[in-house]
């Protein structure tokens, strides 16, 4: 099994633990709130009194009432960028994006309960998932530059590496896929395997370029 080396990373401060902890609650809220009556009799009222803050709040950590839905962990994006750019320099590429999503397990881990309710609430409201998919790309695009970026130099040589651009682009895409397969793997058979060993087996399929199961 690969072996996460440790990194030394600065804890958030108080001012940003309290600002994801009121998005968390936020995002519970309008998923629990939707998966028992539905998306569309939910207001940004009610999600904001379950949350205990005020609808003007409430538009402060999502700009939409249908974002509130979908994007339940948006700050997870911005942590796994960061553990790419500060990755160290030797490191292969497919390692540093697995390195850095490895890290977010144990919040996803800890948060089944919530993700396959918004699995569900997906699946019910079709125009969600238009969003969903806005969103996966915004994520996948983002990573992308990051990887460019670790990969080639940020600035603007970097668009004089059409080859490196997309292989950036290919690896967030192909990354990002692996890590949603192994999420709903493990949300579709609660009890029966650990995200971890999820996680590790696709990966490990990925580096391996994806063998024909012998089994």
């Amino acid at each position: 099994m690969h072996v996460v080396p440790k990194t030394t990373t600065s804890a958030p401060g108080l001012r940003e633990r309290k600002k994801r902890a009121t998005r968390r609650a936020i995002a519970e809220a309008a998923v629990r709130l939707a998966a028992e009556h539905g998306v569309e009799h939910v207001t940004v009222e009610a999600i904001s009194e379950a949350a205990g803050v005020s609808p003007r709040t409430f538009f402060n950590y999502f700009p939409s009432h249908d974002d509130a839905f979908v994007l339940v962990d948006d700050e997870v994006g911005e942590r796994i960028r960061e553990s790419v750019r500060s990755a160290p320099a030797d490191l292969p590429p497919l390692d540093v994006v697995r390195d850095a999503l490895v890290t977010e397990l144990d919040g996803f881990e800890s948060r089944q309960e919530l993700w396959a309710l918004q699995s569900k609430v997906l699946q019910r409201s079709p125009h969600l998932i238009h969003r969903g998919l806005q969103a996966h790309m915004a994520d996948e695009r983002a990573l992308a530059v990051a990887l460019t970026d670790r990969l080639h130099g940020p600035g603007p040589d970097t668009e004089e590496a059409p080859g490196t651009a997309l292989f950036a682009r290919l690896l967030a895409a192909v990354t990002l896929t692996a890590l949603r397969v192994a999420l709903e793997h493990w949300c579709d058979h609660p009890g029966e395997t650990a995200l971890a060993d999820a996680f590790h087996e696709v990966f490990t399929q990925l580096a391996q370029g994806l063998p024909r199961p012998t089994e």
